[in-house]
């Protein structure tokens, strides 16, 4: 298996400097944590969408994407999510990676410069090509949908 390689362009380098590049907290991690290019601390309300920048642009090679994941901590523990969970970043798209968080917790949460607001997960993709049939194969499933199992 061939790993990708990632072109990653500081913004802002002379302001963001001292904000750690995305990297895998563990051996094992599957996303790499994206920290927050805050100047000033940024307050999320109850029930309120913020947008953080992270000061930071890729390139991503043809055929991958990014996924912009919640942080499983700030996600249980501050009720911390993302707005459109997973976020997804193109392989051509150049501008800045930004996180929509919401607070969907019991209090309001302070994002303050640096922290950890988001994992990044890269992924291969395949665009599909679609086959307009009359009918589709029936399964076992067929059109169960929600809760089809039961609760």
């Amino acid at each position: 298996m061939t790993i990708p390689t990632i072109k990653i362009r500081r913004l802002y380098p002379e302001h963001d400097s001292d904000i750690p590049l995305p990297r895998y907290m563990t051996p094992q991690s599957s996303g790499m944590d994206l920290h927050a290019a805050i100047k000033e601390n940024q307050v999320v309300q109850v029930g309120s969408m913020e947008v953080v920048p992270t000061g930071l642009a890729i390139a991503l090679p043809p055929d991958f994407e990014a996924q912009i994941r919640p942080r499983s901590g700030l996600a249980f523990k501050h009720g911390i999510s993302i707005i459109n969970a997973p976020g997804t970043i193109d392989a051509d798209f150049r501008g800045e990676i930004k996180v929509g968080l919401i607070n969907l917790g019991k209090s309001p949460y302070t994002i303050r410069r640096g922290d950890r607001i988001a994992q990044m997960v890269i992924q291969k993709i395949y665009q599909a090509q679609l086959e307009v049939v009359d009918a589709l194969k029936e399964t076992e499933r067929n059109e169960g949908g929600f809760g089809h199992t039961g609760v």
